[in-house]
């Protein structure tokens, strides 16, 4: 794990996008995807996922890739943890099922930096909170956002199902209608961050 408060980001240029087989969403809906929740939730008791904040640089300004799917919803890439799943683990398998290439020389080299937030689900329902509310003894699900350290180059293998997008932090920054609640705090998460652009 990466500790470190300077988070060195690289031109978009660097890095290379290509395409993998289509990642088909579980569920065609926000019902769907809640009852499978219970179901889940029955099995294994709460829920807990990881995302990854992986930023890059345009025009000196840090970027965040995500993933839209359809025409607008985004989200960040990462995903739910297997039982007893090592937090870090569990994020680099669901960081390679979403971007990274079949070959096996083509791993990225995911640097899993530090946790700066926790979102927690308190009930079967789309609302999340930064805090559990104090009534609630049983939340749903506990969601982790960690940001990671990308190398110079990398190569990316997108689901043709879904599309890559470079989002600038001031386009995130209170833009809750367009991204939610949980994206679009996170340029409050990362303020105590220092971002050193490099143009190699």
């Amino acid at each position: 794990m990466v500790t470190s408060q300077v988070v060195n980001t690289y031109p978009l240029s660097s890095y290379t996008f290509g395409t993998k087989e289509p990642k088909m969403e579980k569920d065609t809906s926000v019902a769907d995807r809640l009852a499978r929740m219970k179901v889940n939730y029955m099995k294994e008791g709460m829920r807990t996922s990881v995302e990854g904040i992986l930023l890059v640089q345009e025009h000196n300004h840090p970027h965040i890739l995500l993933l839209q799917i359809g025409n607008t919803f985004c989200k960040l890439p990462g995903g739910r943890l297997k039982p007893g799943e090592n937090e870090i683990d569990g994020l680099k398998r669901k960081l390679s099922s979403k971007l990274a290439a079949n070959s096996p020389s083509l791993q990225p080299d995911w640097q899993v930096g530090e946790c700066v937030a926790i979102w927690w689900r308190p009930n079967f329902e789309t609302i999340m909170y930064p805090y559990c509310p104090p009534h609630i003894t049983k939340p749903k699900e506990c969601k982790k956002l960690f940001v990671v350290h990308l190398s110079e180059r990398e190569y990316f293998a997108v689901p043709k199902n879904l599309k890559l997008l470079a989002v600038p932090l001031f386009e995130l920054y209170d833009n809750v209608q367009r991204y939610g609640p949980v994206i679009s705090t996170i340029p409050q998460q990362l303020s105590r961050f220092q971002f050193n652009m490099i143009h190699p």
